[in-house]
């Protein structure tokens, strides 16, 4: 909501001095927060006065242009002679003349300067070189009754101002008003409030025949008329400014001020040419495929949850969102009908959604107008119809239903005490709420308040509490930290993720966080096939994105595009890690999918409710993805460095196993997207299947724009954690000698050299490490066969092994490998 502060000062009588900085810092503490302040006209210097034209002369010029030498009294002694392009003027006119040195909108500096064979000392402004409506090919001629010669230009026109633009919550209806505005300012520096919708209305008669056929969609139905208008007068001045500092365009001197009565009480306002109306106006539900044509010439097809105004021909209108050309005002329209009415929200809200038809009206109703004000609103606009366009109101008000009743509220008097930590007296919250509008019962302890119209929010004990703080000042709430219960410290779980995301840090890794959300465009680019599982989302029934409509079922897509997002700035060599949930759909029951319940929140949900809640949940595994591009050694002095695999990622996961004191088993896996057929690995945990590494397919690679041979892995950590137990021994360091033995194994090339190195390592509690070093295939194998070299580090925690011991352990190393995998030593 856009405010002009000279427009807010006529409704409330601001202390003298009040910088706009402080009236916004406690519009804030009001909770009617700032967006920017708008300076309006700050840039506009030097001298601007009203001059009056003398003379004018036509001369046209070899360049095909007609230009006015004219001659122009500002007030000085003698005139001052101006070249002008525009003709929309004549001798008599009082015009806007900036004078040189004077700087217009835009920071246009003015000097006399030489022009057309003429000196032209200063220049007769148009509307758009002085940053306000207009023509801006057309000069700005005053009216005689509004200014005089020698009169400085800024001060009249409204040039010159502060426009304070506030965000307003959707509980805030009222503030999208001067009225509103007024009020809490008002209410803020306890000064007084001069409400501009206090006005005398007359009862009884009939402005014009109404008929509401949906009292639920429409209370209250105002309808006024105003006859003999004269539609050629304009817009005065100040209305036409002040609407347009409020952020709408001046149009005519009818529509501008059912706008201006928009904008300063807050209830949109509707006006009909009688004359072409036809019949009663009807409010009525739309049928399904009813058309409408607004005002802004587009033809709309309705549905029948659409409220329509209407009358003998049809639909002339879209209640509370946009009139219909039809009946729409016009240069010739004399005789008006004012509709001023209060409309159903969420009605209005759905129609101007679907439709795709917001208006300053619906934004207004899809937040609540107040219902009491249609009658004050109506007889504003036919008071400023008749005071400036002339014409007379006739006699009748219609007035069709009646404003829905507010229910009291029982409140504690120290509720508000309670829950804000200050003390605040019985008498203080009695004043607080009265202040804000609303009626107090007093009954001891307990207060009966009746918010007032404008409030539809109030409608809980709390909701008064707040109201209460409002007026009080949240800056009075004590800062006070809760006392922290005694810590039990992460959980298992949360130290077991901990070590991962450090085990990964130190191998390199950088973490990232992404949006869990996802869409078939991410599928497609993992090359997912149609019928995978990973294709089943969680749907969100109000995306951030149209092309990401739901919960993401991998990490992969999210840290693809953190990836590539890197690659694009640069940053070729990475290696990114994240740990999050991924979302997958529950299997739908016989009766259709499980919908969550809805509870209150008046206290704490039962064991069963929370079930309840829980099973209508999608499964939310937790997942850990990794991707490296891009150098994993670098080069230097130390030596050459090497491209990152994908080995690498097998081994990373291999690390994050160790670090959680499990073992996985790896496996070829040939046949499963977004990885390489031929370059990826499957994880297994005591059988059952918890991952994959590897390559990224080509296609993927392209699709998501990051580096050919990109590797990817992802593995459910949850698995891992469930098998890690929740305290890991701590290792034992023996500080007596190792005695190093190599092993070389000849076995079929169809066997892992995981597989081996696991057999080797479970031989013996004397075998420390096993390190895999070579692996050979050729003649000395023979065919179908590898050579696979490990060395072997023995050693005792509890003396020096001897030479029996270090044999006999290599040899129990050997025979357990032959058993395992059929591994016979290479002579």
């Amino acid at each position: 909501m856009r405010v002009p502060i000279e427009w807010l000062r006529q409704y409330v009588d601001l202390p003298a001095g009040l910088s706009t900085e402080e009236l916004t810092d406690k519009l804030t503490m009001l909770d009617l927060k700032l967006e920017e302040i708008d300076h309006v006209g700050a840039d506009l210097e030097g001298p601007l006065v009203v001059g009056k034209v003398l003379s004018v002369e036509k001369e046209e010029h070899s360049n095909g242009k007609t230009v006015s030498w004219c001659q122009v009294d500002v007030g000085a002694a003698e005139p001052r002679g101006i070249v002008c392009g525009a003709h929309n003027f004549i001798a008599g006119d009082l015009v806007v003349v900036s004078l040189p040195g004077a700087v217009l909108h835009g920071g246009f500096a003015i000097a006399a300067r030489e022009t057309y064979g003429h000196t032209s000392d200063g220049m007769i402004c148009s509307g758009a070189e002085l940053g306000i409506a207009g023509d801006s090919n057309g000069i700005i001629v005053l009216d005689p009754a509004e200014a005089k010669v020698g009169d400085a230009a800024i001060g009249l026109l409204g040039l010159r101002g502060d426009v304070i633009d506030l965000e307003v919550n959707v509980d805030r209806a009222y503030a999208l008003s001067m009225r509103g505005v007024a009020r809490d300012a008002a209410l803020g520096f306890g000064v007084a409030f001069h409400d501009p919708a206090a006005l005398d209305v007359p009862t009884g008669g009939e402005s014009w025949p109404v008929r509401v056929e949906d009292a639920v969609a429409c209370p209250v139905f105002v309808a006024r008329t105003v006859t003999g208008f004269d539609p050629s007068r304009p817009t005065p001045r100040h209305v036409a400014r002040r609407v347009e500092l409020a952020g709408m365009r001046p149009i005519s001197l009818a529509v501008d001020i059912t706008n201006y009565v928009m904008l300063e009480l807050g209830q949109p306002i509707h006006g009909y040419d009688r004359d072409k109306l036809q019949g009663p106006i009807v409010v009525r539900k739309a049928t399904a495929g009813e058309k409408l044509t607004t005002l802004d010439g587009a033809e709309r097809t309705l549905s029948a949850d659409d409220l329509l105004i209407t009358d003998d021909r049809g639909p002339i209108g879209l209640a509370g969102v946009m009139g219909g050309e039809e009946v729409e005002l016009s240069d010739t329209t004399t005789d008006i009908v004012i509709e001023a009415a209060h409309f159903d929200s969420p009605m209005i809200a759905r129609t101007a959604r679907l439709l795709k038809l917001p208006s300053e009206a619906s934004k207004r109703f899809e937040r609540s107008v107040d219902p009491e004000l249609p009658p004050y609103a109506a007889q504003r606009v036919a008071d400023l119809l008749v005071e400036f366009g002339g014409g007379t109101i006739e006699e009748g008000v219609t007035y069709v239903g009646a404003v829905p009743v507010r229910e009291p509220v029982t409140v504690g008097a120290s509720l508000a005490a309670r829950v804000t930590g200050i003390d605040i007296s019985d008498a203080t919250a009695i004043n607080a709420l009265e202040a804000n509008g609303c009626t107090v019962d007093i009954d001891g302890i307990v207060l009966t308040v009746t918010p007032p119209s404008w409030r539809p929010d109030l409608v809980d004990p709390y909701d008064f509490a707040e109201e209460i703080l409002r007026v009080v000042g949240y800056d009075q709430v004590p800062s006070v930290l809760p006392t922290a219960p005694a810590g039990r410290g992460l959980t298992a779980a949360q130290r077991l993720r901990r070590r991962v995301g450090i085990a990964l840090a130190g191998a390199g890794f950088v973490e990232v966080k992404s949006f869990p959300f996802a869409g078939p465009a991410d599928w497609d680019n993992l090359g997912l096939p149609v019928d995978d599982d990973r294709r089943k989302q969680v749907l969100l029934e109000n995306p951030l994105s149209a092309e990401e409509p739901g919960m993401t079922t991998t990490l992969l897509p999210g840290l693809l595009k953190a990836l590539a997002l890197n690659v694009g700035r640069g940053q070729y060599d990475l290696a990114l890690f994240e740990t999050g949930r991924v979302f997958r759909p529950r299997p739908e029951t016989p009766g259709g999918p499980i919908v969550a319940p809805i509870y209150g929140v008046t206290s704490r949900p039962t064991t069963k409710q929370i079930e309840a809640l829980d099973a209508a949940l999608p499964d939310q595994p937790q997942r850990i993805a990794l991707a490296l591009s891009g150098d994993r050694l670098k080069s230097g002095w130390w030596g050459k460095g090497r491209r990152a695999e994908w080995a690498d990622a097998v081994e990373s996961f291999r690390l994050v196993a160790r670090s959680l004191n499990v073992t996985l088993e790896v496996s070829a896996d040939h046949d499963h997207a977004p990885w390489h057929p031929g370059r990826s690995a499957a994880f297994h945990l005591d059988g059952r299947h918890v991952g994959h590494a590897g390559e990224l397919h080509p296609r993927a690679c392209k699709a998501f724009g990051v580096p050919a041979r990109t590797a990817v892995a992802e593995i459910a950590i949850d698995d891992l954690i469930a098998a890690s137990p929740e305290v890991t021994p701590a290792p034992v360091f023996s500080t007596y000698p190792v005695a190093k033995e190599d092993v070389a194994l000849v076995v079929d090339e169809t066997v892992t050299a995981d597989a081996v190195h696991r057999s080797l390592s479970g031989a013996s509690d004397l075998i420390e490490s096993v390190r895999l070093f070579d692996v050979y295939t050729g003649d000395q194998t023979g065919a179908g066969k590898k050579s696979l070299a490990f060395s072997l580090r023995l050693r005792a925690p509890d003396r020096t092994l001897n030479d029996e011991e270090i044999k006999a352990t290599r040899e129990a190393a050997v025979a357990a490998a032959a058993e395992a995998t059929g591994a016979t030593q290479r002579t």
